[in-house]
């Protein structure tokens, strides 16, 4: 298991820096927040190539950040979501849809609860 080292102020810069979403324009923040499954995994998808993906989810974790994507996990009132649905009531069943994102086929699951 790993140790849980917190994150200081100093370092907490560097990961912002470092930082694949941070672009300096603030324009993917509507991306990170967003409620759409497409922009979710678009989201995900940055995160994935990120230098700094686990810091990041550490620290969102730590602050128990309220919602958004945070080292490439989906993240709702400080906890980590295995997946989002859709709004509404979902059908009884409902494939996994592909989306290509920068070229990458990325396979979104939708979560099926049964009653």
């Amino acid at each position: 298991m790993a140790t849980h080292v917190p994150i200081d102020e100093e370092s907490s810069a560097d990961v912002r820096s470092s930082a694949a979403c941070n672009d300096g324009t603030t324009t993917m923040v509507d991306l990170f927040f967003s409620e759409d499954l497409h922009d979710i995994a678009r989201a995900k998808h940055l995160c994935s190539a990120c230098p700094v993906r686990r810091p990041c989810l550490q620290g969102a974790l730590e602050r128990q950040e309220p919602c958004g994507v945070w080292g490439g996990e989906l993240i709702a009132n400080g906890r980590v979501l295995a997946h989002k649905r859709r709004r509404g009531r979902p059908p009884k069943h409902r494939p996994a849809e592909v989306m290509v994102i920068d070229g990458v086929d990325v396979v979104v699951v939708p979560e099926i609860r049964s009653a």
